[in-house]
């Protein structure tokens, strides 16, 4: 017999959303070379990294080129000097968390995708519909089955358990990805009691919780009594701090999740030191300097400048009586397709006619359909000019 591929990656869909967007606007660009696309389409930040950052990275790469000072390999689970400004960062908001429960990784999607390692196939995965694609993606890779829960207009887009739901694992992600949509603390403590009497695991996204600014808004699912019984939460410094390219994030796993007598803070240290050698000492020094007054004073910057694309495009809708998620506390605008057009139609319609790059709803999944997400990392005088496109293209209906 001849070695056998995982045929569970014929289950999946052709390409990754974000592969298909690119494939589209470059074969659009091929074609029109002297267009101007603006694009909103990609959560990637335009910012460059904040001084302190950059000054604490390159005072970290001057050190790797002494012979005193150079550091190989480095623990697993992170430096002590970063998981302690993680814990520190957690504990200014009243999270206590033990160093040992904090997880350094080279980035949420990754971990999103490996913390699978440690669950059997025959869990049953919850996910919401629209989702962020990995969550789905990467079950269908192991072979699960997944059942997606409903979030629609009707419930904001944050669904919460219905009577007879049955999950063992269930993706939350707060503010979400792609609705903008920002869980309160009774619908994080519905979730919460929820996973807790089935026996259940939410596994909580909060790589965006930067851009809550609503003091009654929840950052951490740490903050719902019960949760270190029942969640894993994974954050990046990818949009906090524009690491995209950089690559650094971390994920907590608490010492009370403890399933069929084993400890996932054990699991995950065993996976991580088998299967990860951790993230470089100099990008480590750098997220540590994230955390500092001054990092936190340059990033709090950045932060509302992202936050000043969100409200332009908000405006712009709210102007134009076109309904929307997000834009507040998230750097996500989810909005309705005019006239009754499909997603990707409007998506060739704005490319070709007013040359801007959004989402697809329908690429998130069904209830996806007939929505369309922008996003507000652009450049700002960039983001202006698309709203402005916008709005002269959607005067025409």
């Amino acid at each position: 017999m001849s070695m056998r591929v995982n045929m569970h990656y014929a289950d999946l869909k052709d390409s990754y959303l974000f592969s298909s967007i690119a494939h589209k606007v470059s074969a659009y660009q091929q074609t029109h070379p002297d267009a101007d696309i603006i694009r909103l389409g990609i959560g990637d930040v335009t910012l460059p990294l904040v001084p302190a950052v950059v000054e604490e990275m390159g005072r970290a790469v001057g050190e790797m080129g002494r012979k005193e000072s150079f550091h190989g390999y480095g623990p697993e689970q992170g430096y002590d000097f970063l998981r302690q400004a993680i814990q520190g960062y957690y504990g200014s908001r009243q999270i206590r968390l033990d160093m040992d429960e904090i997880f350094v990784g080279d980035g949420a999607k990754s971990d999103l995708g490996n913390i699978l390692d440690l669950f059997d196939q025959e869990n049953r995965v919850l996910v919401p519909d629209p989702v962020y694609p990995v969550y789905v993606d990467t079950n269908v890779m192991a072979g699960r089955s997944v059942a997606f829960m409903n979030a629609t207009e009707d419930n904001g887009f944050l669904p919460l358990p219905e009577p007879g739901l049955k999950a063992d694992l269930i993706y939350l992600c707060s503010p979400n990805n792609p609705t903008g949509a920002v869980y309160t603390r009774e619908g994080l403590k519905a979730w919460v009691d929820f996973a807790l009497n089935q026996g259940a695991l939410i596994l909580f996204d909060a790589a965006y919780e930067a851009f809550i600014s609503d003091p009654l808004l929840p950052r951490s699912i740490y903050e719902i009594e019960g949760a270190r019984g029942c969640a894993i939460e994974f954050s990046s410094f990818s949009k906090t701090a524009g690491f995209t390219g950089v690559r650094c994030g971390y994920t907590v796993v608490p010492h009370e999740l403890v399933f069929d007598g084993i400890s996932l803070n054990k699991m995950w240290l065993r996976r991580q030191t088998t299967k990860f050698n951790g993230v470089s000492y100099v990008v480590q020094r750098a997220a540590a300097a994230v955390f500092t007054q001054r990092g936190q004073q340059e990033i709090a910057s950045s932060l509302a400048y992202y936050r000043e694309n969100a409200k332009t495009i908000a405006q712009a809708l709210e102007k134009m009586g076109i309904d929307y998620t997000g834009g507040k506390n998230s750097p996500y605008i989810w909005m309705k397709c005019p006239n009754g057009m499909t997603s990707w139609d409007f998506f060739d319609h704005l490319l070709s006619q007013a040359h801007v790059v959004g989402t697809p709803g329908a690429g998130f999944g069904a209830n996806g359909e007939g929505f369309f997400r922008l996003t507000a990392f652009g450049d700002q005088a960039k983001t202006r000019q698309a709203v402005a496109r916008l709005q002269a293209l959607l005067s025409e209906r």
